[in-house]
């Protein structure tokens, strides 16, 4: 989980990052993603359905019609660039429409 938090911090400089749930929750305005991890890292993306995810980097289906979610398997390589900019869209998302 260090990883991909250093990587939402250069992805998105000015986003909050706090401990809720037991969880880190990263936000502006408003919470746009939270991380979890068990066997495997779980980034939840709280408005994901909205974006086009044309990197399909979404691979974690989530009940409800909101969330997305990218399930990061342990040695499993992450394109870091693509993951920056869907960060970075997801939180420009997120300011326009709060």
């Amino acid at each position: 989980m260090a990883h991909v938090r250093a990587l939402i911090k250069q992805a998105v400089p000015d986003v909050t990052e706090e401990w809720k749930w037991n969880i880190p929750v990263w936000s502006s305005n408003e919470i746009i993603y939270s991380g979890e991890t068990y066997k495997i890292k779980k980034l939840t993306f709280f408005k994901g359905v909205a974006l086009s995810d044309s990197s399909r980097l979404f691979n974690s289906s989530l009940e409800g019609n909101t969330r997305q979610g990218i399930d990061i398997h342990e040695f499993e390589a992450l394109d870091e660039a693509i993951f920056k900019a869907l960060i970075a869209e997801v939180a420009q998302f997120n300011k326009q429409y709060t």
